[in-house]
């Protein structure tokens, strides 16, 4: 059996050995208690209470309504609210586009949005908002006055876009481009309407008497066509005008050929 006075000497290099990790796991407990308490302390002091919830970017929305939809309210605490959360539920609102939030301490929420530029209004079954991507946004409420002012476009098939959303869409843009080119002359009609066929074939309908200006599918030789209706337009009368019920110029490019309705006894 080893001595006494070994076995207290070996016990005691032992000790002095264990101290640097005892030091430090008692460090890391002492640590580790007081980020706790200022963990505990933050997300509990009233110090830390929400008094105002800022919205900013908003133009079709009210601050208010964007304040409705939060999973936040005034008097929660600034460091226990879940920012992601937040932005999420902002963002689900119909008109919101992209959402950001932070926070200024010690008693502020900043909500930051982009609402959607609603750019037309599509006919898929129900009328809806669209963006300059052509995607729908919102169901369109005429009677709020949701898109005053923007050409409807029509022909387009739900299934179709359920189905195929992104290459769908995508002949929105191009629709609303060919009214763009259609615009840069101001002798023009204005157009109310923008139909779209299963081959993507556009007939603009002019805004004040819904004559159908069949131009064929969009493409390079749009602009031709463009210009050829210029030259019969030119030369129909007034009367003839409003008689005009159709205008075809989609079979070519260097023809025309307008319905008119019968003249009145």
């Amino acid at each position: 059996m080893p001595r006494p006075a070994v076995v207290a000497d070996a016990c005691g290099r032992a000790v002095r050995r264990s101290l640097p990790a005892l030091a430090a796991t008692a460090g890391i407990t002492v640590i580790g208690i007081g980020l706790w308490a200022g963990y505990r302390f933050v997300t509990t002091s009233e110090r830390f209470a929400i008094t105002s919830i800022e919205v900013e970017g908003t133009t079709h929305l009210t601050a208010a309504e964007i304040r409705a939809a939060l999973p936040v309210k005034l008097g929660d605490n600034v460091f226990a609210t879940n920012l992601g959360r937040v932005a999420d539920a902002a963002r689900a609102t119909p008109w919101v586009a992209t959402a950001d939030v932070h926070r200024v301490l010690p008693h502020t929420l900043v909500v930051e949005i982009t609402e959607h530029a609603p750019v037309a209004v599509v006919d898929l079954g129900e009328l809806y908002l669209v963006d300059a991507s052509g995607h729908p946004f919102k169901r369109a409420q005429l009677e709020t006055g949701d898109g005053a002012g923007l050409p409807v476009i029509t022909g387009i098939d739900r299934a179709t876009f359920e189905t195929a959303p992104a290459p769908t869409a995508a002949t929105i843009p191009a629709a609303l481009g060919a009214l763009a080119t259609w615009r840069q002359e101001p002798s023009r009609p204005a157009i109310g309407e923008l139909h779209l066929d299963a081959h993507h074939a556009l007939t603009m309908r002019t805004y004040e008497h819904a004559t159908a200006i069949q131009l064929g599918p969009i493409g390079p030789e749009l602009p031709a066509r463009m210009h050829t209706f210029d030259a019969a337009w030119t030369e129909l009368s007034e009367p003839e005008r409003l008689r005009a019920r159709a205008i075809h110029v989609d079979a070519r490019i260097d023809q025309v050929t307008v319905a008119l309705t019968p003249p009145k006894d």
